[in-house]
């Protein structure tokens, strides 16, 4: 599950001004490998300035496509996002881990569903790819499609959400928020957030039709939009978010307030890749997944946050205290998935199965 591959990079192409997509090429002999449901994402790892980088990307592409592809936009400061979009070029290859994520939902053509997705900027890409694989897999379903931006020239893959809305034009509402750039419509003007998403459902999609929202915003507008829909009366089961932003834990999280352990120490067993490793560590506020990395478990992880789900695993044993989970729905809480980048054990033996993730 946590093994890296090295890819060769196929093609970069200028998306925006300060974005590009990226192509990977995948060898014949990794094409199982590296299969990928729509929604899903990959973490890449480089050594930049001497000291190991991981990022977590969407794919922007369908399964369909045959091609796996990201996007990648340039912030200020950003140590991968800069040299992705100045320095990298095809033929130039990075390690990346193999698709992970639940950001879908099961399609089936004899469906006939309602979808819902609210982006706003990079947000647009796994919902790039929901919509094209929905619509081409699911020939009655719709999808309603909110694209917040700033302007038209800062839209991420315009030109291919405008062919999609011509090639389904009967199934596909497409409506672009622009937050500096006027448009005749005034309620598509403004920033989208949780009172936009309101009215936006109120005038173009009534609540009662809706069988599945996807949301792929910044943390603060994502929680603002559930809040809405919720209101509104979409099921809160029917609501899926991943979040592309969300600050950095400031400072480690304290203990749990309550332990269930007799001692100071708890006993791990791990699951990974087949193999069981077991080991004790203190509770001092240190993660599941900071123990196993510090005894050289090469654990999955890439924003050690409780964002992108990419150290998803099962608990089999124990209780543990997570800080923080953007990452995790309802039901994956009930099956005993938990994020082992916030995970803190509350007993004294857990077990772990990253294999069942």
């Amino acid at each position: 599950m946590s093994q890296f591959h090295a890819l060769k990079i196929a093609s970069i192409t200028p998306e925006t001004d300060d974005a590009v997509s990226i192509v990977f090429d995948v060898p014949t002999a990794l094409q199982d490998t590296f299969r990928f449901t729509q929604g899903q994402h990959l973490v890449l790892r480089m050594t930049l300035n001497d000291a190991e980088v991981r990022r977590t990307y969407s794919i922007c592409a369908s399964p369909d496509d045959g091609v796996l592809k990201i996007a990648v936009k340039r912030f200020p400061g950003g140590v991968f996002s800069n040299f992705a979009t100045d320095q990298l070029k095809p033929g130039d290859a990075i390690d990346v881990m193999p698709p992970v994520g639940h950001f879908f939902t099961p399609l089936d053509p004899s469906q006939a569903k309602t979808y819902v997705a609210f982006a706003i900027d990079e947000g647009i890409t796994p919902i790039l790819s929901l919509v094209k694989t929905t619509l081409a897999r699911e020939p009655k379903s719709r999808f309603v499609l909110f694209y917040g931006n700033e302007t038209v020239n800062n839209i991420l893959f315009r030109e291919e959400i405008e062919d999609l809305k011509n090639l389904y034009m009967a199934r596909l509402s497409l409506f672009h928020i622009l937050s500096r750039e006027e448009q005749e419509v005034d309620i598509l003007n403004g920033h989208l957030d949780g009172e936009k998403a309101r009215a936006l459902v109120q005038a173009f999609c009534p609540a009662e039709v809706i069988d599945e929202v996807f949301i792929c915003c910044p943390q603060d507008v994502t929680n603002d939009i559930v809040s809405a829909l919720g209101d509104l009366g979409v099921a809160k089961n029917h609501l899926h978010f991943e979040l592309f932003h969300t600050a950095a834990l400031a400072e480690k999280a304290p203990l749990p307030a309550k332990k269930e352990t007799r001692e100071n120490a708890a006993h791990v067993t791990l699951t990974l890749n087949g193999r069981k490793t077991e080991f004790d560590m203190p509770l001092d506020g240190t993660s599941v997944l900071a123990a196993a990395r510090d005894r050289d478990i090469d654990a999955p992880f890439s924003c050690r946050d409780g964002v992108c789900g990419t150290c998803r695993a099962k608990l089999i044993e124990g209780k543990v205290d997570m800080a923080v989970n953007y990452a995790l729905e309802e039901e994956d809480l009930a099956a005993g998935f938990v994020l082992t980048c916030q995970a803190r054990p509350l007993t004294d033996k857990i077990v772990i199965d990253y294999d069942q993730a």
